[in-house]
């Protein structure tokens, strides 16, 4: 009983580390390399993107309590400009020709 048991051990031992290695050595091949750079990449993408989206929100929200503070001690309201400001920018060259 404990030759089978060991046995089974052995077995068991073989193919973990037989599969474990077949993995390291998918991992070190040339599309194994790439899949891992791709999906790093995609990672370091999805967190830039996510950096972005909370640095404008913290803008818009610094931005508002500025307004309020200002409208507060100044008690002056200021123009809301209008959501898309960015996009509608025109350049400095059309507003000194129009001036």
């Amino acid at each position: 009983m404990k030759r089978l048991f060991w046995l089974g051990v052995g077995v068991v031992t073989g193919v973990a580390l037989t599969r474990k290695a077949g993995q390291t050595a998918r991992q070190a091949s040339p599309a194994g390399l790439a899949s891992n750079l791709g999906d790093a990449v995609s990672e370091l993408a999805g967190a830039i993107g996510s950096f972005g989206a909370d640095v404008r929100a913290g803008m818009s929200e610094r931005e508002q309590e500025l307004r309020d503070m200002v409208e507060d001690r100044s008690g002056v309201s200021a123009p809301r400009p209008p959501a898309g400001r960015h996009a509608a920018r025109r350049p400095a060259r059309a507003r000194r020709a129009e001036g």
